[in-house]
């Protein structure tokens, strides 16, 4: 087979010195970092989507990326060489791992039998190049939001005849997933939210979500798929309000309805910050439940309203987020999936590297300045001693939960006014920037 990119070779790592824009600066796989490789603590993923079947095509404008892989009429024969144009760009790349939905690798046909079909070839030839290549599927998804039929939701539809064909779909991705050696399967809601309560039955839609989940849970352990199962927040786009809105609203919807055991969070950094979160915010929420399972590594633009979906260079915003990885001791059977894509100008096929590469050592520079910090304890030092009163007399009676208003009253009487103690913001902020700094 002809390559898809002739004119790049194996990307290498070459150091903060090289100059060469195919090389990697700060990202070196098998150098031990915290105990672990490199390539353990990131576990670097390939968006399918975006990086082979995006168009560059917008609200205002056509497509802009023509790719060689995507062209001719044949469905399936592009199909066919996109996946291999995948593979291909992984192993240059040099990461491990690749997601995809399930009408990324393959053409919805006429009838749910034939869109099966068309998917089931594709699975056997993924399953060929994963042996042949050793890049392996951190997880795979239905696409439950494109098609017409979803306007109104999937699991969430008031049609139960929709949630059906989702249900359908899932089942078969299930199935996918397990032939392919899937690692994670993920939930995104693309459309699981509404526009109006004027023609909405908020908690009747909530069931049902969590109905379709648990239906999922039981297939995966009928067909023996035990891959790790992700909920991905999102606050809104396309609905105005997403019932996955953000970690917190995800894990207690999981808890709610006796789902928590069975499924931990995918977060992405541009949902968090559509929530007015900051990115380290949402991996921290999840990760204190213990419900950290995998990221989606890309950021949005700070002016603009939506999910852009840009590749992740901010080394602040990386080292923040590595610092809460670094905390929980990785993301086991979880990754850094890049679920973003090249500005629609960027039409070479040698862009598609560059944006990986310059994501891959943001989060490479981001993991060497967390675990140096942490080893250091620049700031675990200040935040242990800050809650330093609950260590000892009445603050641990407060968390063993042994106190009592009476006693908490009885103590103010006795010690008066508390002290006031500063909090150093200013000052942690500029430790922060000398690891940045070097």
């Amino acid at each position: 087979m002809k390559p898809f990119f002739p004119t790049v070779k194996a990307i290498q790592y070459e150091g903060p010195g090289s100059k060469n824009p195919l090389a990697l600066k700060w990202y070196n796989a098998e150098e031990t970092i915290a105990g672990k490789k490199m390539k353990d603590w990131l576990r670097f993923s390939v968006a399918y989507w975006h990086t082979f079947k995006g168009s560059g095509s917008d609200p205002f404008g056509a497509a802009t990326l023509l790719r060689p892989w995507n062209t001719g009429k044949d469905a399936m024969a592009a199909a066919r060489n996109t996946l291999m144009a995948s593979f291909e760009f992984a192993q240059k790349l040099g990461v491990d791992y690749y997601c995809f939905h399930d009408r990324d690798i393959a053409p919805e046909g006429a009838t749910l039998k034939e869109s099966n079909r068309n998917v089931d070839e594709i699975a056997r030839l993924a399953l060929r190049l994963q042996k042949d290549t050793g890049v392996k599927l951190l997880w795979n998804t239905a696409n439950l939001f494109s098609h017409p039929r979803y306007m109104h939701g999937a699991a969430t539809n008031p049609d139960a005849h929709v949630f059906a064909f989702a249900g359908a779909q899932v089942k078969k991705m299930l199935e996918v997933g397990k032939l392919l050696g899937a690692e994670n399967y993920v939930f995104w809601g693309g459309r699981e939210g509404y526009d109006t309560l004027l023609n909405t039955d908020m908690k009747r839609e909530l069931d049902h979500l969590a109905a379709f989940l648990q239906m999922a849970v039981d297939y995966a352990k009928k067909i023996g798929f035990k891959a790790q199962f992700l909920i991905e927040p999102k606050p809104k786009e396309p609905t105005k309000h997403q019932y996955d809105f953000d970690a917190a609203t995800v894990i207690g919807f999981l808890g709610a309805h006796g789902l928590d055991k069975h499924f931990k969070l995918n977060i992405e950094c541009n949902h968090a910050t559509l929530a007015t979160h900051t990115f380290e915010h949402d991996l921290t929420v999840a990760s204190d439940c213990g419900m950290l399972g995998s990221v989606d590594a890309n950021r949005g633009d700070l002016l603009l309203g939506w999910d852009t979906d840009q590749f992740p260079l901010d080394v602040y915003s990386a080292t923040l987020a590595m610092r809460v990885i670094v905390k929980q001791g990785g993301l086991g059977s979880g990754g850094l999936n890049f679920d973003a894509k090249v500005r629609r100008g960027s039409i070479d096929v040698e862009d598609l590297f560059i944006a990986h590469l310059g994501a891959m050592d943001a989060f490479a520079k981001g993991l060497r300045v967390a675990a140096k910090m942490m080893k250091d304890g620049a700031l675990e030092g200040f935040i242990e001693g800050r809650y330093e009163s609950y260590d000892f007399g009445l603050g641990a009676r407060i968390e063993s939960g042994k106190a009592t208003l009476a006693e908490l009253e009885a103590y103010v009487h006795k010690h008066g006014e508390p002290k006031r103690f500063s909090g150093r913001q200013e000052l942690l902020e500029n430790v922060l920037n000398q690891y940045l700094f070097g």
